[in-house]
């Protein structure tokens, strides 16, 4: 006689809880688990997929796609990682995030499938997002790679499109120390005789070897695409098939037009399949807003919620703060970063474009600690310069009540950082008048 099941979770909370201690790692790479619970599952992806990996950009390229689809009537889900403040953020299903009936029984179906395979946070939520997806009748997802791409959880999916957005040092004791390295984890969801495209100018020859060695035509920014941008932020892309103008973008960056340039590679390649219409193309690109991209959320003191949290994007985000910094107002920074990123290495890209700094723990067991923090800026910033807090919320208090209205306040450094303050209300950090 068989032994009972065990009473599963019925809420959101409760199925977090207990898939977080379903493996004793939080990251194992590898596809054979996932692919072996996928095939007890039955899934079958009825719909057209685009995978979007790469060190950055992968979030505000994804949002992207899905804007520009959704304006084409599409049905349209879109899975990416990780959440700020709620974990449904991660599944969306035609532009709404999940609902906790779906998810929850997404996470029945998944638990009763796997039995004795152990499913580490984000394989368990990776399979449950497209169990979820098959069971709405949808025109095309879009996956964001978790880590690497190789190896990564939806790289069981074989996707007809496949984006790189770029290729940088990040997560190097999972993936290698050198672009070289990272970039062959990030090839690997390239598929033969389906479209692949890399958004990096100058990807890495390991990159470019995996896509040859599949025999797949590399479609390569500033090779096979490019687009170019005015000073007045109106954009003109242009590829083999003819040119196109973009009005402006919601999003800030030059690095967010090189996204939009794959975006719109990717959707032009996929017209026989689903047609847009170019103004369906251009409203999609120019509605699209992304939380904690460079994301303005206080005017005057201008406010900013950056997740930047490698050299990366701490190269992109000091040219950002360089732009708006030419008025000669300051900037202050709300900074943490967890300890094992490069947090020296950011630190030295960002330094001399930061007036003061302003540090507090993350709520995270890898965060870094205070002392660590400082120990990283001492060197690189004066005392006077660098100030620590007991929170993250005390840390922007402070650098409100400080900054002039014409002065900015970035706070970066992790997705748990951005998290910290999204998670309070004004009225916690505005000091009255």
């Amino acid at each position: 006689m068989s032994s009972p099941l065990p009473e599963l979770p019925v809420t959101v909370e409760a199925w977090l809880s207990y898939i977080e201690s379903l493996h004793p790692k939080t990251i194992e790479m590898g596809l054979s688990r996932v692919q072996a619970v996928a095939d007890r599952l039955q899934l079958e992806f009825p719909f057209t997929v685009i995978t979007v990996g790469g060190t950055n950009g992968k979030g505000s390229t994804c949002a992207m796609l899905e804007s520009i689809y959704a304006t084409a009537g599409y049905r349209v889900g879109c899975y990416t990682s990780p959440h700020l403040v709620q974990y449904h953020e991660r599944v969306r299903l035609n532009g709404d995030l999940i609902s906790d009936e779906v998810l929850c029984t997404a996470f029945t179906a998944v638990e009763q499938a796997r039995a004795e395979i152990a499913l580490t946070y984000f394989e368990m939520g990776t399979l449950a997002a497209l169990w979820a997806f098959e069971q709405q009748a949808l025109d095309i997802v879009i996956l964001e790679v978790g880590l690497g791409g190789r190896l990564d959880a939806v790289n069981i999916v074989d996707a007809d499109c496949a984006i790189v957005t770029n290729v940088d040092l990040d997560h190097m004791e999972f993936l290698g120390d050198t672009r070289e390295l990272i970039g062959h984890e990030k090839a690997g969801i390239y598929r033969q005789q389906q479209i692949a495209i890399c958004g990096d100018a100058d990807p890495p020859a390991s990159l470019l070897r995996y896509a040859e060695t599949l025999g797949v035509p590399l479609k390569r920014l500033g090779v096979d695409f490019r687009i170019d941008v005015s000073d007045t932020q109106q954009a003109q892309y242009q590829d083999a098939q003819g040119a196109l103008a973009i009005g402006s973008l919601k999003l800030f960056g030059d690095y967010q037009w090189q996204n939009a340039a794959s975006v719109i590679y990717a959707v032009q390649a996929l017209q026989a399949r689903l047609p847009v219409k170019q103004d369906d193309l251009r409203q999609g690109l120019a509605a699209t807003e992304v939380v904690g991209r460079f994301q303005y959320w206080q005017r005057a003191p201008d406010v900013i919620l950056d997740v930047a949290h490698n050299p990366h994007a701490a190269r992109a985000l000091r040219h950002n703060l360089q732009q708006l910094s030419a008025d000669g107002s300051r900037v202050f920074a709300v900074f943490s970063m967890l300890s094992d990123k490069d947090i020296t290495g950011v630190v030295d890209i960002l330094h001399e474009v930061i007036d003061e700094w302003h540090i507090a723990p993350i709520q995270h067991p890898r965060a870094a600690s205070v002392g660590y923090l400082q120990q990283c800026l001492a060197d690189r910033v004066g005392g006077r310069q660098l100030q620590a807090h007991a929170d993250l919320p005390a840390a922007l208090a402070s650098c409100y009540k400080k900054a002039a209205k014409n002065d900015k306040i970035i706070v970066f450094g992790s997705f748990f950082t951005v998290a910290a303050i999204l998670e309070i209300t004004p009225e916690l950090w505005i000091s009255p008048n």
